[in-house]
């Protein structure tokens, strides 16, 4: 629904074409969209911080992914969340803003190793408790560079087993944990056979494929509804997603319907590069109404 065609009188919304409806049917009807849209913490730089649930609302999304916090050299992610107060400081501004945390991000994992380091059951462990305690269904596990199983096949043994291993952890807590890999679908499809746990699937991130060349639509087409954890709705910074030429949103939504795959899409960059990185309202507001124009017409 176009946010022009609408405006609030009392305790109701006013359409486009004058049809009244009561704004707690209009809040139900927001619930039932088959896709809500989310910001990430990190990039509207707000990482782990409260303020970020009041500049995720006036942005215009739905949702908030939440960083773990810092990793380093540490044993564990450097995250203000296993303090019991501060969670419960974000779960009431996660409901006073209508912002749900769709999922918890050890982007740590970017730039150190999931394959070799010693502790990385303790950051997993962690990443999965906090999930509980948040009552957040999925944690983002990007492989990275130092996880690179095209640069790095020798790798693989090493990954597989970790991911096993932490994937029943996921099962006992009720979480999915979503990896990122720079393999592509089929390489994908083959990583979650061999790994063999359920609760392991892939958080897409669409600027994967589109900057290696590949078919974005066919590659979701081949990993299908029931290996998709969530979606990263974005591609390389340069432009604002309407402004992108090489995705093509309407065809990706029409595959998503007929795949039968919902959730949620999450933007963390596709930022103009005319603007500074700074421009958080300009460069996520926008992305934000373009997606939501599209997803939730």
């Amino acid at each position: 629904m176009d946010r022009s065609r609408r405006h609030f009188i009392g305790s109701a919304i006013v359409l486009g074409g004058g049809m009244l409806l009561p704004s707690t049917l209009w809040a139900q009807a927001k619930e039932k969209h088959r896709y809500k849209v989310a910001v990430i913490d990190l990039m509207i730089l707000k990482r782990q911080k409260i303020s970020a649930f009041d500049l995720a609302k006036d942005i215009g999304a739905d949702g908030l992914e939440v960083d773990m916090g810092g990793l380093g050299t540490r044993d564990t992610f450097d995250s203000k969340l296993a303090d019991a107060t501060t969670r419960n400081e974000f779960l009431a501004q996660s409901k006073a803003t209508g912002v749900e945390i769709c999922a918890l991000a050890m982007t740590g994992f970017y730039a150190q190793s999931f394959a070799t380091r010693p502790t990385y059951q303790q950051m997993v462990g962690d990443c999965l408790d906090t999930c509980r305690k948040l009552g957040v269904k999925v944690a983002f596990l990007p492989l990275g560079v130092q996880g690179d199983l095209v640069k790095q096949p020798e790798l693989r043994p090493a990954i597989v087993e970790r991911l096993r291993i932490v994937g029943k952890m996921a099962k006992k807590t009720g979480v999915i944990i979503g990896i990122e890999t720079a393999l592509d679908a089929e390489g994908d499809v083959e990583l979650l056979k061999e790994i063999g746990e359920k609760n392991v699937q892939i958080y897409f991130n669409f600027s994967n494929p589109l900057k290696e060349g590949r078919d974005l639509v066919q590659e979701l087409k081949i990993l299908g509804k029931k290996r998709i954890c969530q979606i990263h709705c974005t591609d390389e910074d340069g432009v604002w997603l309407e402004n992108n030429k090489r995705l093509n949103m309407p065809l990706v939504k029409q595959t998503l319907d007929e795949m039968g795959w919902k959730g949620w899409l999450v933007i963390e960059r596709s930022r103009d590069a005319n603007l500074s990185p700074r421009s958080v309202k300009e460069n996520f507001g926008a992305n934000t109404r373009y997606v939501k124009s599209v997803f939730q017409s």
